[in-house]
């Protein structure tokens, strides 16, 4: 069987948490082949909030974020998505106006020109009309924009559990079928 290939983009936006339960979960998958970038400052931020540099798995495919030879820098290649967690609204401001200045903002504009998936979970707050503009811009172009907004319907009793009901969401925009609390059902 043929392995779904997807990149994950991590950015020195708060909310390592996320990006940790997404690898966690999609990880968790068959069939699912991932490759990962991370800025600099989202290499400080991991250490920031979740108090380890964890962020070097093994079965994962890591690249620099200068790193132009990544396979999923090239529309030629096989990479059906690219999930940005968290999307920094610098990241996003560069996505929504072509500025290609690093792996992760080559990965989105490839994405979006070969028209795959580009999802970018966006953690910042409030929005000013800047913000709201790129948000707009990326969505018209293609993109998805997945606020990291947690839901509670589900009763989360950790922190894990808050943030895996933003990153359900998007494992499940992703095309991809997890077990996971769903509303009235």
């Amino acid at each position: 069987m043929i392995k779904r290939k997807i990149a994950i983009g991590i950015t020195g936006a708060s909310g390592a948490i996320y990006a940790n339960v997404l690898i966690q979960k999609l990880k968790e998958l068959e069939n699912i082949e991932l490759s990962m970038v991370m800025s600099d400052n989202a290499k400080d931020v991991w250490k920031f909030e979740l108090g380890n540099e964890n962020y070097q798995i093994a079965d994962i495919k890591c690249f620099d974020n200068k790193d132009y030879f990544a396979p999923f820098a090239s529309g030629s290649s096989s990479y059906e998505a690219l999930v940005i967690c968290p999307c920094s609204m610098g990241t996003l401001g560069r996505i929504a106006n072509g500025i290609s200045d690093n792996l992760i903002t080559r990965a989105a504009d490839v994405m979006m020109k070969e028209r795959r998936k580009l999802i970018c979970v966006v953690r910042d707050t409030p929005y000013n009309l800047i913000h709201i503009d790129n948000m707009k811009k990326v969505t018209e172009a293609g993109g998805i924009i997945c606020p990291a907004s947690p839901s509670f319907y589900s009763l989360p009793k950790s922190f894990e559990e808050l943030a895996s009901t933003v990153i359900d969401r998007v494992i499940g925009l992703l095309g991809l079928q997890i077990d996971t609390y769903r509303w009235s059902e």
